[in-house]
């Protein structure tokens, strides 16, 4: 067994791209950035041991200013030098607050609700620098909306009801803001700093073991053959690549780069492709075992396990990933769009019995967070087994025998397996014993300088992810502040005693507008803030409201004008990012039926609860509503593309459209409506094929 050796512009500082869509600079400051992103990742991989044991609150403000210090001058690298400096100088005063709060914790702590000059002149800081930096690195959208919240809390008690609400001082807002734990060190920055940083490192980690490389083997021995394969090819790599990584614009990037090439020498065009890569890296946020950051966020904010957040995306995430594959199906069908030959495919057989060894440290995470352990000590063990993979590999390829190497990798396997009985200290000894071993030696330390790079690379592609969790915390500050939430809860449940459904096109229709401005992270904290409660409160079970929220804050990251997904595809594919949104919409629009379906059904999910459950049982609820969301997506599908089996005609399409729609209502007698209509269209359908093919056929 072999791990992936280091490639030559891995091991440098300077050759390391995020998707910040810049490399550390090959200058004195670019190096300095380096080791600030390398100490950055030290410090949370520190805290997260307890090596380091920092109250809460002291490993969010170091967090976040640690964000501060990387961020802005980073963005700021290739600026002019009067921009350089003043971004340095934010940073450093952005970290100087972090330090503040570590240094006058107990203080603070004694004090708190009763905040002294330099108390507010330092809160001032961190958010004036926070706003900056999320300016310059995600866009003035995120900090326009931040900066309205924070506008309300200062002067909404100006405004009519019932918009309005009691007047609060100056100094009691910013101590809001910017201490405690509601404004920006609130949950999702608790969130960033433990489990979201800890699984970007597992993710980035494991793809440096050669796990993608894995996974684009395996997709192409299984349909790269099949009729439109490149693109199948896309979907199903996209989703292996989510069961590591939780960010879609880092699943572009990465599978992206071989298959939107891929997809357009088949004659794919290219905002298609680029459509078909956005859409499915997106669905790695919402594809177990390591979903994205809002999923942490929502377990956090719930109150529930991680492991059942997981269970919940578990059937919605297949589905979303089969209606990507059903939709690019249809496309290569409408298009007339071959796979590659079958000689060029490598054997997924092949590639899974060469690099099987690769999926054990994601077994071990899966195993530990459905077992019970926390996210953060699954995280830590499943980034330590796979950095055991990536030092052992440079110790075991040298060795001059098979026999040794099993022998080697034997001891290794049984030496770590030890630690669910001893203790994490024993990991931790063999790693370090694996990084002496590989100081002495050549090839170890190439891959020394591997996983140094690694480091790096987690620290910069937490910045987006970091920055928006601190500024949304504003957002969720104010409305706890000032119970906006609640305005607006109200407002959704006095719709829902009318109706339901109209209540969740309401909240659709919210996270589908944030979402063309804003990321998922805010645009699930502002909208399940709002909205949750209200769906709760109209008898839709906890977790089915919050997935709800989720599912189309992803769908809404598809969205333009700020498709985060589709702009990052637009290199790779030399298209406008607009475009490969626009295409990205439309691939994923059959998947929009999912969440509906379970909020009506929500064994979908997974959950206890509905009628249908109740009437059937759970197991036979679950098959059924299974089998009932795969017709209704087949029928969008087949109404969006427009083509089945052959092209249809406008009338068809419609049909299809009401029969997938009636299959989202969990009632009987939308069922059985449902059912004969979609009998009816694939009925017509293939008559039509059948007879058309008969006249054509030459006497």
């Amino acid at each position: 067994m072999a791990v992936a050796p280091a490639s030559p512009a891995a091991s440098s500082p300077e050759g390391h791209a995020g998707p910040l869509g810049a490399d550390f600079a090959k200058t004195r400051e670019g190096r300095l950035l380096f080791w600030i992103a390398v100490v950055f990742s030290l410090y949370q991989l520190a805290t997260a041991a307890h090596v380091l044991n920092l109250p809460s609150q002291v490993v969010r403000a170091l967090h976040v200013g640690f964000l501060m210090l990387l961020g802005l001058p980073f963005v700021a690298a290739l600026a002019e030098r009067s921009i350089r400096a003043a971004s340095w100088a934010l940073g450093i005063i952005g970290f100087a607050v972090g330090l503040y709060q570590w240094i006058f914790y107990e203080d603070l702590v004694v004090r708190a609700g009763d905040p002294t000059q330099l108390d507010i002149v330092a809160g001032l800081a961190a958010l004036a620098v926070l706003f900056v930096a999320a300016w310059r690195i995600m866009g003035p959208s995120l900090p326009i909306i931040s900066g309205v919240f924070l506008a309300y809390a200062l002067w909404g008690e100006h405004l009519p009801a019932p918009l309005d609400h009691r007047p609060y001082d100056f100094e009691q807002i910013v101590d809001q803001m910017a201490y405690g734990t509601e404004g920006i060190y609130g949950i999702p920055t608790y969130v960033s700093s433990s489990y979201i940083f800890l699984f970007i490192l597992f993710g980035v980690f494991l793809e440096r073991t050669g796990m993608i490389q894995l996974f684009t083997d395996v997709s192409l021995g299984m349909v790269g053959h099949a009729k439109g394969g490149a693109a199948k090819v896309a979907v199903i790599a996209s989703g292996l690549m989510g069961t590591i990584s939780g960010s879609g614009v880092a699943n572009v990037v990465t599978t992206g780069q071989f298959t939107i090439p891929l997809m357009k020498r088949f004659g794919y065009r290219p905002a298609f492709a680029g459509g078909v890569e956005a859409t499915a890296s997106m669905g790695g946020q919402i594809m177990p075992p390591v979903m994205g950051a809002v999923a942490f966020i929502m377990a956090e904010t719930i109150g529930v396990p991680y492991a059942e957040i997981a269970k919940a995306a578990v059937i919605p995430a297949l589905l979303y990933f089969g209606s990507a594959f059903w939709m690019v199906h249809l496309e290569a069908g409408r298009s007339g769009l071959l796979g590659l030959p079958k000689d060029q495919c490598p054997s997924a057989g092949a590639a899974l019995r060469k690099g099987w060894y690769l999926v054990l440290p994601l077994a071990a995470l899966v195993y530990l967070l459905f077992d019970g352990y926390t996210p953060l000590y699954s995280g830590t063990i499943g980034l330590a087994l796979t950095a055991m993979l990536l030092l052992g590999g440079a110790i075991a390829r040298p060795l001059p025998r098979l026999a040794w190497r099993v022998l080697f990798w034997v001891v290794l396997g049984l030496a770590a397996a030890t630690f669910l009985k001893f203790g994490v200290w024993i990991i931790g000894a063999m790693l370090a014993l694996l990084i002496a071993l590989n100081v002495v030696t050549r090839g170890g330390r190439a891959t020394l300088l591997l996983a140094r790079d690694a480091l790096a690379e987690g620290a910069k592609t937490a910045l987006p992810v970091g920055v928006a969790c601190a500024l949304v915390g504003i957002i969720v500050g104010t409305m706890t502040l000032t119970g906006a939430a609640t305005t607006f809860g109200d407002f959704v449940v006095s719709i829902g005693e009318k109706s339901l459904f109209l209540s969740l096109v309401l909240t659709m229709i919210t996270c589908l507008i944030l979402g063309m401005g804003i990321p998922t992270i805010p645009n699930y904290i502002i909208t399940s803030s709002l909205a949750g409660p209200a769906l709760l409160h109209l008898g839709v079970p906890l977790i089915v409201s919050h997935m709800f929220v989720f599912y189309f804050g992803i769908l809404a990251d598809l969205t333009p004008p700020v498709a985060l997904a589709a702009f990052a595809a637009a290199p790779i594919a030399k298209e406008s990012g607009l475009k490969i949104g626009i295409q990205a919409v439309k691939i994923a629009l059959a998947g929009f039926v999912i969440p509906f379906m379970a909020v009506y059904a929500p064994a979908l999910m997974l959950q206890d609860g509905g009628p249908l459950a109740q009437e059937i049982g759970f197991p036979l609820a679950v098959a059924y509503i299974v089998f009932k969301a795969c017709i209704a997506i087949a029928l969008w599908g087949a109404a969006a593309i427009g083509f089945l089996a052959a092209p249809l005609g406008w009338w068809e399409r419609l049909l299809a459209t009401a029969a997938a729609f009636s299959l989202v209502l969990a009632l009987p007698l939308t069922d059985e409506i449902g059912f004969l209509l979609s009998a009816v269209f694939v009925a017509q359908h293939y008559w039509r094929l059948r007879r058309r093919t008969r006249l054509e056929r030459p006497a």
